[in-house]
């Protein structure tokens, strides 16, 4: 059965003539004579008495209201798959890590916002892991993620690098690793840690180079919200390894410190070994760069640290 058979059938019924109903479809009457006769016998029964004017059978009278049904759905579905085509939808939601939410989308939110008025944005601040299920379950448009090769490994994503960022070490201003410029890691293993939850790409790539040192990460508690970090750091001797873009308030707050990791290390592993980074990527599906709303906030995704390079710790750190 065939969308053009049902056609057919609903214009003859309404015209009840099939030379009239061909010229309302456009085609020749022997050809929706065909199509009738084709709908006819796969279903195995007449729809049609052949009068001199054609009257339905029972069973057309029983198919003419779902054949009504499936052909203003398949309307519907065609109307709005056209305007998703024209870049008429009505929303786009975007995930992404909490750092990048507070520093780095705002501006793209706004000219976003200038450029597709009618589009509703919708932005979710999640951890990496999270931000890469929705994208999955397609909840979400886009994720803007720490990169996960693991989880972003199938032939229809798309993965693109955006920035590289260090981490670095918050502390209370009083702590007593202030007193470096540069922390050694043979001094930081040695202090209680505040660390993401499980399911956040950075509690990975802390607790994996803790292993590689061949430490013990020392986590005293898990915490999801850049506040919260902030709150429970400053009151003690606790200390937490955050990427650089998480650290943009705690920069102008005195009762913290801010370190950076020191490029050698006493626990015998090399310089290299040492630097502590993480990569942070937008991930989408090819059949979403097709649509014009998310080509565009995807686009503004990249030319904002194209064009702008020296503003990049600006807008990341």
């Amino acid at each position: 059965m065939r969308i053009e058979q049902l056609q057919a059938f609903l214009a003859v019924a309404e015209a009840g003539n099939f030379g009239q109903a061909a010229k309302q479809c456009g085609i020749t009457q022997s050809t929706i004579s065909r199509q009738i006769q084709a709908l006819e016998s796969e279903l195995g029964l007449p729809l049609f008495h052949r009068t001199a004017r054609v009257k339905l059978t029972i069973a057309g009278d029983q198919l003419l209201s779902r054949a009504k049904r499936i052909c203003l759905e398949w309307n519907n579905i065609n109307r709005e798959l056209g305007e998703l085509r024209d870049g008429k939808q009505p929303e786009l939601c975007v995930a992404a890590i909490h750092s990048a939410c507070g520093h780095y989308l705002p501006p793209i939110l706004q000219q976003f916002c200038r450029d597709y008025p009618e589009v509703q944005l919708r932005v979710t601040a999640l951890g990496s892991d999270r931000a890469l299920k929705v994208l999955r379950d397609n909840l979400v448009d886009v994720a803007i993620v720490m990169n996960n090769q693991f989880l972003t490994a199938s032939p229809e994503t798309i993965v693109e690098h955006l920035y590289q960022e260090p981490v670095q070490i918050l502390m209370a201003a009083h702590h007593p690793l202030s007193q470096y410029d540069r922390v050694p890691w043979s001094k930081l293993i040695g202090y209680p840690q505040v660390v993401f939850k499980d399911g956040y790409g950075m509690q990975r790539l802390v607790q994996e180079r803790f292993e590689k040192l061949g430490a013990t990460l020392q986590v005293m508690m898990e915490l999801n919200t850049l506040d919260a970090f902030r709150g429970v750091v400053r009151q003690g001797d606790a200390i937490a390894l955050l990427p650089q873009g998480a650290l943009v308030e705690a920069k102008n707050d005195p009762s913290l410190a801010i370190r950076s990791i020191a490029a050698s290390n006493a626990l015998g592993g090399s310089v290299e070994d040492s630097n502590l980074t993480r990569q942070v990527v937008l991930v989408t599906t090819c059949d979403r760069l097709l649509i014009p709303p998310i080509q565009h906030f995807c686009n503004l995704v990249r030319q904002t640290l194209q064009k702008e390079p020296q503003k990049k710790e600006e807008y990341i750190a």
